[in-house]
């Protein structure tokens, strides 16, 4: 399978949260035929658009848009699979983050973390990528809910952040969000992301065990490359990205780097249900949202780093992607 994918312990995690606003998940598994029992499964794995979707009737039926702020109750480290632990046994939170930005695909692959030091502090940033379904705006509330009440669980402080952005409108009722975050909020911003002090990110952490960090760093890594590098989709799409900006790949061209034939990249690709067009077509779709994200680019600019020869192309295949034009795709940002 190709299509990203989110562990069971960060899907059961979600659906703790879910349960906890009175939504009977059970029942939502079986409409959207999901694996209820998978949950206590550590090995299993959820398709992304499965859990778009299970967002997305949760708000129908509890009819409260901030549910994903539930997260924030239901702090465990398994949640965050082993990269938890590798988490806890960091010597500071600046540290842990840097695991957590390391290992972030093992929890979920529709999540991409950054952390980086600001002028007054650091800043986690993160992107919330669909598969094919747009991604629900409550997977990124409540990763940052969550994010933010680890911290605050792991070091036994109240972390305020020094402000909290989302992309998006601000919703109607801002009471839930103030009371999970306790901080500066900032709507219609270029990216989801927690400011911190730098005071609180570089405070020990009580559960700091330098021994115990290198084992779970082994685990981490061992369970990452037996994921990822097993793909030959995983591997095609990072070479796609950096050939993009150079014209659209041709196939032969992939499997050259890859060190494979055409036909063998071909199988491979439909062994794991995808092939060489769609998985061109889904990176294209991927990096375009990322590019229209940064407003010093241009529309021209973003054609060509995305392979198209011709901006007409672009502007029609992201119609077919979002229903909208690139420009209103931008201002919505």
């Amino acid at each position: 399978m190709s299509e990203r994918t989110t562990s069971s312990n960060w899907a059961l995690g979600i659906v703790q949260a879910l349960e906890m606003g009175g939504v009977d998940c059970r029942a939502i598994f079986r409409q959207l035929g999901l694996d209820y029992a998978a949950l206590e499964d550590p090995d299993a794995r959820f398709s992304q658009d499965g859990m778009t979707r299970l967002w997305q009737r949760a708000v129908e039926l509890s009819g409260n848009p901030a549910i994903g702020l539930n997260m924030a109750k239901v702090v465990r480290p398994a949640s965050f699979h082993v990269v938890g632990y590798a988490l806890m046994s960091s010597r500071t939170l600046t540290e842990g983050l840097a695991r957590l930005v390391r290992y972030q695909r093992i929890i979920a692959e529709g999540a991409d973390l950054s952390f980086r030091p600001t002028a007054k502090g650091y800043e986690l940033i993160l992107a919330i990528h669909g598969d094919r379904l747009p991604p629900a705006r409550q997977s990124a509330e409540a990763s940052m809910a969550y994010a933010l009440a680890f911290c605050r669980w792991l070091t036994g402080q109240p972390i305020r952040p020094q402000q909290v952005l989302f992309q998006g409108e601000p919703p109607a009722d801002l009471a839930p969000f103030q009371q999970v975050f306790q901080a500066p909020l900032k709507f219609n911003a270029g990216h989801y992301a927690l400011l911190f002090e730098r005071a609180d990110m570089d405070r020990p952490l009580p559960t700091a065990n330098e021994s115990l960090a290198q084992l779970h760093d082994r685990f981490a890594g061992e369970y990452l490359a037996r994921f990822s590098e097993s793909r030959v989709s995983h591997q095609a799409r990072q070479v796609l990205c950096r050939l993009l900006p150079q014209g659209e790949p041709k196939r032969e061209t992939v499997a050259q780097a890859l060190h494979v034939s055409q036909r063998t990249l071909q199988r491979r690709l439909q062994d794991e249900g995808t092939s060489f067009q769609r998985l061109l077509d889904d990176t294209r779709r991927e990096l375009a949202e990322q590019y229209l994200a940064q407003p010093n680019l241009t529309l021209l600019e973003v054609a060509y780093l995305l392979g198209f020869a011709d901006p007409s192309n672009f502007f029609r295949a992201f119609r077919r992607w979002f229903d909208i034009t690139p420009g209103e795709y931008r201002a919505r940002l």
